[in-house]
């Protein structure tokens, strides 16, 4: 029988490539990596995902949760306050949530996604 413990690491998939849509990019030119390590039925994710320097509009529909690993970003909610983000700080972007996410240094964060 399969193991049901998934240990949330980069070393386990091999990551996927991307970035924000180019209508999106406000500034710089940020690159996305993406160890999806687990994906169940009903859009439930989890992994790691990466991104560099860069500035970028974004809307979420899903809600997430994220546990910054490493790095400095900028989170500004439209209407709202911009929050500094590094290692070691945890949080969660709701549905309808709108604004940018600005990478200052290359940022890593553990995440959980459900759709």
């Amino acid at each position: 029988m399969p193991s049901k413990f998934l240990a949330v690491s980069a070393n386990t998939v091999q990551p996927e490539e991307g970035g924000p849509a180019p209508d999106r990019v406000i500034s710089g030119d940020p690159k996305f990596r993406s160890w999806n390590v687990d994906e169940q039925p009903h859009g439930l994710y989890a992994g790691i995902w990466e991104a560099t320097p860069g500035k970028w509009y974004i809307q979420y529909d899903e809600w997430e949760f994220c546990h910054i690993l490493s790095g400095v970003s900028i989170i500004s909610e439209e209407g709202g306050k911009a929050r500094t983000v590094t290692a070691g700080d945890s949080f969660v972007l709701q549905p309808g949530f709108k604004g940018t996410w600005e990478v200052v240094e290359t940022t890593r964060k553990e995440y959980v996604i459900k759709l």
